[in-house]
């Protein structure tokens, strides 16, 4: 009988937060730790065409980087499946491009990668956008999430409103059933205030773990703990 492999989903309160900043960072402290990680983030828009310049930006480029992986096509193509050209919600962005992603492809790719894993590999799932976010024409974040019924690291920014939007997301996660890890505050540059006084308002709300990352700093070995 075959099990999955031990695997945590990365989401987001919103977009732009810094869920890529968040993820590269733990996959480079797990790896420190002597951890195999693979870390992927099948659906990504706002990327450049691989050989541009600024595809080095990208989050894919980011990601593989983290695992100490070269930038190729071929490692490309294994983190990130369906990358999208414009950088619009996923199923804006295909619409674009004249394509289409059904849920049912997302979720079989995802679960492909949790049963051939090897069982001493952590998988790290990189979401897309905020939690409510649209990944294809019918489905969002919290459909894809709800189908692999992954524990999920809820990332937030320290931006204005950053902690009703995380405590909302935080409360879409319970009421559909969905195992909350722990919350990361990510640095937002020029929020009024810092991300060490959202995470405490965030904790007084939540049950999980609320940890804070500065932009240049690293991931808080109690996350990589908990992971």
């Amino acid at each position: 009988m075959s099990t999955r492999a031990r695997a945590v989903f990365v989401a987001g309160a919103g977009t732009e937060i810094g869920k890529t900043y968040v993820t590269a960072s733990l996959t480079r402290a797990l790896r420190r730790r002597g951890s195999d990680v693979s870390t992927l983030k099948p659906l990504a828009s706002g990327v450049p065409p691989f050989g541009d310049p600024s595809f080095r930006e990208s989050d894919t480029a980011i990601l593989l980087e983290a695992q100490g992986l070269p930038v190729t096509p071929e490692t490309v193509e294994a983190c990130s499946p369906w990358r999208f050209l414009a950088p619009l919600g996923p199923d804006l962005a295909a619409a674009r491009e004249v394509r289409s992603l059904r849920l049912c492809d997302l979720v079989g790719w995802c679960e492909d990668r949790l049963q051939g894993a090897d069982p001493e590999t952590i998988l790290v799932f990189e979401g897309v956008g905020g939690l409510m976010s649209p990944v294809t024409a019918e489905a969002t974040g919290l459909e894809w999430l709800k189908a692999l019924a992954l524990p999920t690291i809820l990332v937030s920014g320290s931006y204005l409103g950053a902690i009703s939007h995380a405590l909302t997301a935080a409360e879409t996660l319970r009421c559909h059933g969905q195992t909350l890890l722990g919350v990361v505050v990510c640095e937002s540059l020029g929020a009024p205030t810092s991300p060490e006084t959202v995470a405490a308002a965030i904790a007084r709300h939540v049950l999980a773990p609320v940890h804070c990352i500065a932009r240049d700093g690293e991931c808080p070995e109690a996350l990589v703990r908990l992971v």
